[in-house]
C-alpha cells in the first residue's frame, strides 16, 4: 500500500504527540502522588472519590460540633461537681450551727462561713465559658442568670433552653445544662405545697407531706391550719386566703391526714392548742433559697431552739437534701452526654479511617509502577522521535 508523504508525517506527528501527552500525564501523577487528578483520569473513580471527600467534610464538621459540646459539658460537669461538694459542706455547717450548745456569737460565725460558701455557690452558678457566655443561663447566655432580689431571695433570669449540637446524622446532644434544672427546680420533699411554721408554736411537730390527692376537688390557695382546744381534745380549723373557714376536723388524730379541698396534709409529732401553720402551692424548691433560709435561721439565735425553729430546721434539711440531689442529677445529665459524645467521637474516627482508606485505594499512586511506566514511555518517545527524524530527512535527491 502506498503511503503519501503527508499521511506519514501526520501519523508520526500524532504518535509523537500522544506519547508526549502520556508522558506529561505520568509526570502530573508523579508530582501529585495521585492517580486521579481530573475526572478524565477515571470518571467513575473521580465520582466515588468526590463522594468520599464530601462525607469526610461532613464528618469533620460533626467532630467540631462534638469538640464544642464536649468542652462546654466538661466545664459544666466540673462546676456542678464543685457545687455538689460545696452544698455538702454547707449542710454540715448548718448542722453544726444548729447545735444548741453554741452561743449566739459562735452561731453567727457559722452563719458567716455559710454566707461566704453561698456566695461561692452563686459564683459557680454564674460561671462563664471562654467566650464570656454564661454557662447555666439556658438560651440567655448574655444575661447573668443568678442574683439576689430586694427581698434577699435568689432570682433566676435565665430560661430552660438547651442548645442542641448536631453530632451525627440524625443525632443531637444538649451542649449545656440550664440553671433552673441544676439549682432551682428540685422537687419539694413535701409534695405539692410548702409549709411556713408560725412563731408561737408550742407543740413538737413537722409536716411530712402536703400533696394533692384529689385533683377534681383541689382548689389552689394559701391555707392556714389552726389547732383549737376542745376540752381534752384538739380540733382543726382550716381557713383559705380570704379568711373563710373551709374545713373543720373534730378530735384531731395526728395519725390521720388533714384533708382540705383535695389536699392531704400529714404531720409527724403532736401539735398543741394554739399552734398554727400555713401552706402554699410549691412544686419545686431552690437549693440556693434553701441555703439562704438556713443562714437566716442561724442568724436568728432566739428562734433556732424554739419549737417552730426546730420544725423549720427539719424542713430545711429535707429541702437541702432535695436540692443537693437535684445538683447531682444535673451533673449526671452532663456526664451521660459526655459519655455519648465520647462514643460518637470514636465512631467518627472509625468512619474517617474507612473513608481515607477507600480514598487511598482510589487515588494514591503506585510510585514504582508509575516511574517504570514513565521510563517506558520516555524510551518509546525517544525511539519514535529518532526514527521519524531519520525517515523524515530522506530525499530522492540523496540517491540520484
Amino acid at each position: 500500500m502506498r503511503i503519501s508523504t503527508g499521511q506519514m508525517f501526520h501519523q508520526n506527528t500524532t504518535n509523537i504527540l500522544k506519547k508526549q501527552s502520556d508522558t506529561n500525564q505520568i509526570l502530573d501523577h508523579l508530582s501529585t502522588g495521585k492517580k486521579i487528578n481530573t475526572a478524565g483520569d477515571d470518571p467513575v473513580g473521580a465520582i466515588v472519590a468526590d463522594n468520599l471527600k464530601q462525607q469526610n467534610n461532613l464528618v469533620n464538621q460533626y467532630i467540631k460540633n462534638v469538640d464544642y459540646a464536649t468542652n462546654r459539658l466538661s466545664i459544666a460537669e466540673s462546676k456542678l461537681g464543685s457545687a455538689e461538694t460545696l452544698v455538702t459542706t454547707m449542710r454540715d455547717q448548718f448542722l453544726r450551727g444548729a447545735n444548741g450548745s453554741l452561743s449566739s456569737v459562735e452561731r453567727q460565725m457559722v452563719a458567716d462561713e455559710m454566707r461566704a460558701s453561698l456566695d461561692e455557690l452563686i459564683s459557680i452558678a454564674n460561671t462563664r465559658d471562654e467566650s464570656g457566655n454564661y454557662l447555666f443561663a439556658g438560651f440567655k447566655t448574655n444575661e447573668q442568670p443568678f442574683a439576689f432580689d430586694n427581698n434577699g431571695e435568689v432570682m433566676y433570669s435565665g430560661d430552660s433552653g438547651v442548645r442542641q449540637s448536631v453530632v451525627a446524622q440524625g443525632i443531637t446532644v444538649g451542649s449545656n445544662i440550664p440553671g433552673d434544672l441544676a439549682f432551682m427546680n428540685s422537687p419539694n420533699p413535701l409534695g405539692d405545697y410548702g409549709v411556713n411554721y408560725l412563731s408561737g408554736q408550742q407543740g413538737d411537730f413537722t409536716l411530712t407531706s402536703a400533696k394533692i390527692t384529689n385533683p377534681a376537688a383541689h382548689i389552689e390557695d394559701t391555707y392556714t391550719v389552726n389547732f383549737v382546744a376542745n376540752g381534752a381534745n384538739i380540733d382543726v380549723e382550716v381557713f383559705d386566703s380570704s379568711g373563710t373557714l373551709t374545713t373543720t376536723i373534730a378530735n384531731f388524730d395526728p395519725a390521720t391526714p388533714i384533708s382540705v379541698n383535695g389536699i392531704d396534709i400529714t404531720l409527724d409529732g403532736n401539735p398543741t392548742a394554739g399552734d398554727s401553720f400555713t401552706i402554699e402551692p410549691q412544686e419545686n424548691i431552690s437549693i440556693l433559697d434553701s441555703l439562704n433560709q438556713a443562714i437566716a435561721l442561724l442568724e436568728s439565735p432566739d428562734s433556732i431552739n424554739t419549737p417552730d425553729g426546730k420544725s423549720k430546721l427539719a424542713q430545711l434539711l429535707n429541702n437541702i437534701d432535695s436540692g443537693q440531689n437535684q445538683v447531682s442529677i444535673a451533673r449526671g445529665v452532663s456526664g451521660n452526654s459526655l459519655k455519648a459524645l465520647e462514643s460518637i467521637s470514636v465512631n467518627h474516627g472509625e468512619e474517617q479511617l474507612i473513608n481515607n482508606s477507600a480514598l487511598s485505594t482510589l487515588e494514591d499512586l503506585d510510585i514504582a509502577e508509575a516511574i517504570s511506566e514513565f521510563e517506558k514511555l520516555q524510551l518509546s518517545l525517544n525511539a519514535v522521535s529518532s526514527v521519524f527524524g531519520k525517515v523524515g530527512s530522506l530525499s530522492l535527491f540523496d540517491y540520484i
